[in-house]
């Protein structure tokens, strides 16, 4: 499927992570590319998978596309509560850490990472699901403790 005939690249979503692979692209890269190019790399299928060895370390690259996904979902989450969201992605460089994302003082994502060096999803739909709970658990979050996102 093509981005002009798949509905997955008419998201929020997609088309954040879109401008988030963008914002990171400093020789441009990626300008002239199709959204589903650029989006490529957070695609990991079963045979790609099973190239990349069980352990190993994470290179620069792999690092930038796990900020992009929760810096997409942070976005996600300031239009839809008007609060700032701030993502932090903290690894060692063995490729283990913590995803956090924050509304005020209040912590409304917090994902264990292991195996960054192993990244990626099935499909870009799965990505997307992956994202949309995210984006429920933080939204529920703000609901249940807005006095707190607030601060």
């Amino acid at each position: 499927m093509s981005t002009e005939t798949d509905p997955i690249f008419t998201t929020d979503f997609i088309k954040e992570m879109v401008r988030q692979m963008h914002a990171i692209d400093t020789y441009g890269t990626y300008n002239g590319w199709s959204a589903e190019k650029i989006l490529d790399p957070f695609v990991l299928t079963k045979e790609k998978k099973a190239a990349i060895p069980l352990i190993g370390d994470p290179d620069e690259e792999i690092i930038s596309h796990v900020k992009c996904l929760y810096n997409a979902v942070s976005v996600l989450i300031e239009r839809e509560c008007n609060l700032m969201a701030v993502s932090l992605v903290h690894l060692t460089h063995e490729g283990f850490g913590r995803a956090l994302i924050t509304v005020g003082k209040l912590v409304v994502i917090d994902k264990t990472l292991r195996d960054v060096h192993r990244f990626g999803f099935a499909s870009l739909s799965k990505m997307k699901d992956e994202a949309d709970k995210l984006l429920s658990v933080a939204l529920e979050r703000i609901g249940t403790y807005p006095e707190v996102a607030g601060l």
